[in-house]
């Protein structure tokens, strides 16, 4: 059994879905989630704000920017699946679209 703390065990759907993640979806061996940025100037900063965090935390979302909107996809490529990791980071971009008074 995958635990909150093990970086490297790939999480159960309901580890997953016990963690919470308020706007992502999971989709198996990955979660997304979108937000609504409003123009693209908002947009280039959550993006920004998320690859620094990505940077320090050595783990990387696929990111699209578009105008007025984000769409974020984590998943941990070296285990083939959803680890506490993209929980970590799916919160830290929670917070970083909060900090910006998005949805």
């Amino acid at each position: 059994m995958a635990t909150m703390t093990d970086t490297k065990q790939i999480l159960t759907p309901d580890q997953i879905a016990d963690a919470d993640l308020t706007g992502w979806k999971d989709k198996g061996d990955h979660i997304v989630a979108s937000f609504d940025t409003g123009d693209f100037a908002t947009g280039l900063k959550l993006v920004n704000l998320i690859g620094a965090s990505a940077e320090e935390a050595n783990h990387h979302p696929d990111i699209t920017l578009t105008y007025g909107q984000v769409d974020v996809a984590l998943s941990s490529h070296d285990v083939g699946g959803l680890t506490v990791r993209d929980v970590r980071l799916a919160r830290v971009i929670n917070d970083h679209v909060q900090g910006l008074n998005l949805s």
